[in-house]
């Protein structure tokens, strides 16, 4: 079964732009044309991905993200802007969007950018039902499971964004080793965001609050100060 993409975009002439070639692509499209729409598709139709415009009628595309998020609808976003858009990606980012791109685009790009990020997302579970992940992480209360795409802390299972999850991932394959913002950027986004190291610590303190019982003393997403990031096993008492 082919994966399925929502277009929310007001602009026909885009989302027929869309539309025709993420289907060449092979993709199965669905499309909106305002924010209300937007989200009700989302939690209608769940696709695996959603293509969002920032500026849309009713709801503009934070706002979109904002109560998708909210309703913990967790599909990730690619969300388009036009060049004069005021959009802080940060924020963007922050409230949930996965990535972003600026009008005028070329359809080629928004097809491998949509490719990239459902090959970063994607849970395969085993064919044969297994139960145990076979590249699972275990460090401290935290388990992680790249197969299945879930985290838990202390057996409860963490609702984390795609971009969290990832970097998480990506935090406890490198467990003690001291990694920049510039690497976790470079390693996470995939995309050139230099010199953006909010996108980070936004993401750094989200997932704190999620798996640190004291986030004033975080026993396990350590600061480094004037290098970076790391995860390590917590200490005891």
């Amino acid at each position: 079964m082919n994966k399925k993409i929502l277009v929310v975009d007001d602009e026909q002439s885009i989302v027929t732009l869309l539309k025709y070639n993420l289907e060449q692509a092979g993709y199965s499209v669905v499309t909106g044309m305002d924010g209300e729409e937007g989200i009700r598709l989302a939690v209608e139709e769940k696709p695996e991905l959603m293509v969002l415009d920032l500026m849309l009628p009713k709801l503009d595309g934070m706002e979109v993200c904002k109560q998708l998020r909210q309703q913990k609808v967790n599909v990730p976003i690619l969300m388009l802007t036009a060049k004069d858009d005021e959009f802080d990606k940060v924020l963007g980012l922050e409230l949930g969007a996965d990535d972003y791109m600026t009008k005028p685009f070329s359809p080629r790009e928004v097809v491998a950018r949509v490719k990239a990020i459902l090959r970063r997302v994607q849970a395969v579970p085993d064919p044969e039902g297994k139960l145990e992940d076979e590249g699972q992480i275990n460090i401290g209360e935290l388990r992680i499971m790249p197969d299945f795409y879930e985290a838990y802390f202390m057996e409860n299972m963490l609702d984390l964004t795609p971009k969290e999850f990832e970097l998480l991932l990506y935090l406890a394959r490198n467990k003690g080793r001291v990694l920049t913002r510039d690497q976790l950027l470079s390693a996470v986004w995939n995309y050139d965001f230099a010199g953006d190291t909010r996108i980070v610590d936004v993401h750094i303190s989200h997932l704190r609050e999620k798996v640190e019982q004291n986030t004033k003393k975080p026993s396990y997403i350590k600061t480094i100060r004037g290098l970076g990031y790391k995860l390590e096993e917590p200490k005891g008492e």
